[in-house]
């Protein structure tokens, strides 16, 4: 049998998804319960427009549950930080050498991704090239756009 995909996560990613999970699983199933009910109580259901998107919404609802219990069933908190190199957990002030620019970004897995907070994938383009760099080396990008090329200035705890 296949070895389970580990979901790399943060402990603060791990405490959110765990929260979602109880939001969705304790008052979304019950609006969706009593949107259900409401659209029933409308009458003759192979026209109720209610009912269609109560039921989709049911779906999604139901697909999402199931992700983020198997996303916390295989999660893999990452517990200790590599001081001297990235790796995931690691933020790191990197400086983009063809625009001059710096940014400060956290290396985490893939399910916590957000590249509006600063927060990319270790399986992103740039993630994966600044992967076990350290302070001082430059890595390269390969972007849709073309290659991209960041300076490592420093990685905090």
């Amino acid at each position: 049998m296949a070895e389970m995909q580990r979901t790399l996560v943060t402990r603060e990613g791990l405490e959110k998804m765990q929260k979602e999970l109880d939001e969705l699983r304790s008052t979304k199933r019950a609006e969706i319960a009593q949107r259900l009910k409401a659209a029933i109580a409308m009458g003759d259901l192979s026209e109720n427009s209610e009912y269609d998107e109560a039921k989709n919404a049911q779906a999604f609802l139901e697909g999402r549950i199931l992700q983020l219990e198997q996303q916390i069933r295989t999660a893999q908190v990452i517990e200790k930080v590599a001081k001297d190199r990235v790796d995931v957990g690691s933020t790191v002030l990197i400086e983009d050498m063809g625009e001059h620019l710096q940014e400060k970004v956290t290396i985490v897995g893939s399910t916590e991704s957000n590249p509006f907070e600063g927060r990319i994938s270790n399986e992103s383009p740039v993630g994966r090239a600044l992967m076990g760099a350290k302070a001082g080396d430059t890595v390269e990008a390969e972007a849709p756009n073309g290659v991209l090329k960041y300076k490592v200035i420093s990685i905090e705890e």
